[in-house]
């Protein structure tokens, strides 16, 4: 599985993660997707920021399958699938904080196009996000190390799906903090709050969940990245406004490392 590409503008984190298979079930967590082409994935990803950088649709249209499909903050949006205008991202005066999660087809996804891109799926923050400040989340990325893991330091699919599943059942689960594999050090970037000091005992604890009674983190989509050790989860974070959410993170010999957040209100400022 290709990581997670980070290109990084003076304006913008494009944070993306690439997988030839369609999303996970949340219902179907032993699924397994079809082997990766990886010059396919890295070629889409790059065509993919090529397009947000210039907010030229053209860019991104030359990978994707004809019934390709556009989503941004878990709503549909069919105008820019047929061929209408992206945001520019390289725009400081209205800057961006983009996770994307691009989703390949299978080789009979498309008879004229096997593999294309078949789903883009975007959480895209700005002002009145969660605790948005896109340079101060630019300032905190590139102070972390994503290279890819030595074999023996990664997990398993399902090692890394549960990490992730464990960590976002904590607002509605009692015990769900328990089985969250936290490790030393561990950052956490909750849209532009960093809990990282540098420090080898920094811990992504801090903050978490006490009250376990609060609405589920539902409608969860998943890309998962053995080589990176990341599991990336877009969800419907119910208890803030049903916003439109962004959770990923990384573990290293099988404890948690990193943590990204994004959380967008539909426009509104976030509220507990």
């Amino acid at each position: 599985m290709l990581s997670p590409i980070s290109r990084i503008t003076a304006a913008a984190c494009l944070l993306l993660a690439t997988t030839r298979a369609a999303p996970v079930a949340e219902t179907d967590p032993g699924a397994t997707p079809a082997p990766c082409n990886q010059t396919a994935l890295a070629a889409a990803a790059d065509a993919y920021v090529a397009a947000q950088q210039a907010g030229r649709i053209a860019l991104l249209l030359a990978v994707t399958a004809p019934n390709w499909t556009y989503v941004e903050n878990n709503e549909p949006l069919p105008d820019v699938a047929a061929g209408g205008s992206l945001v520019s991202a390289s725009d400081p005066a209205n800057p961006y904080v983009i996770g994307t999660q691009i989703h390949h087809g299978g080789g009979d996804a498309s008879a004229s196009s096997p593999g294309a891109v078949v789903l883009v799926d975007s959480i895209v923050s700005t002002t009145n996000a969660w605790l948005f400040n896109a340079t101060k989340t630019l300032q905190y990325v590139r102070q972390q190390n994503w290279t890819v893991l030595p074999e023996a330091d990664r997990s398993s699919r399902a090692v890394l799906r549960a990490a992730g599943d464990a960590y976002l059942d904590m607002w509605s689960n009692a015990t769900a903090a328990a089985t969250v594999p936290w490790g030393r050090p561990c950052t956490r970037l909750e849209g532009s709050a960093y809990t990282g000091r540098g420090r080898p005992d920094d811990s992504c604890e801090a903050g978490i969940p006490t009250n376990h009674h609060q609405a589920p983190n539902t409608h969860r989509r998943y890309v998962i990245d053995e080589a990176m050790g990341t599991v990336s989860v877009f969800c419907l974070w119910e208890h803030m406004m049903n916003a439109s959410d962004s959770h990923e993170l990384r573990l290293e010999k099988g404890k948690l490392r990193y943590v990204h957040t994004m959380t967008v209100c539909g426009g509104k400022p976030c509220r507990l």
